[in-house]
């Protein structure tokens, strides 16, 4: 009885966890600023591109994980 109980708690406490995704209307304006974008300044991302070239000995395909070899 006591471990039915503990699985329903648990179960009800892990589903209440979801009960709040998304983003809410009046969240939306922040969202949408461009100091939020992933790559906002173009000089970051070109720094970024040379730093990941010149460790991996490889360009383009950002976000792939693998070796400087190709055998990914």
């Amino acid at each position: 009885m006591m471990r039915t109980l503990a699985v329903a708690l648990v179960l009800a406490t892990s589903l209440s966890g979801c009960s709040s995704l998304g983003v809410q209307p009046w969240e939306r304006n922040l969202l949408a600023d461009p100091r939020m974008a992933l790559e906002a300044n173009a000089i970051d991302k070109g720094f970024d591109d040379h730093i990941y070239f010149s460790k991996e000995a490889s360009s383009g395909g950002r976000g792939n994980a693998g070796g400087g070899c190709g055998c990914n």
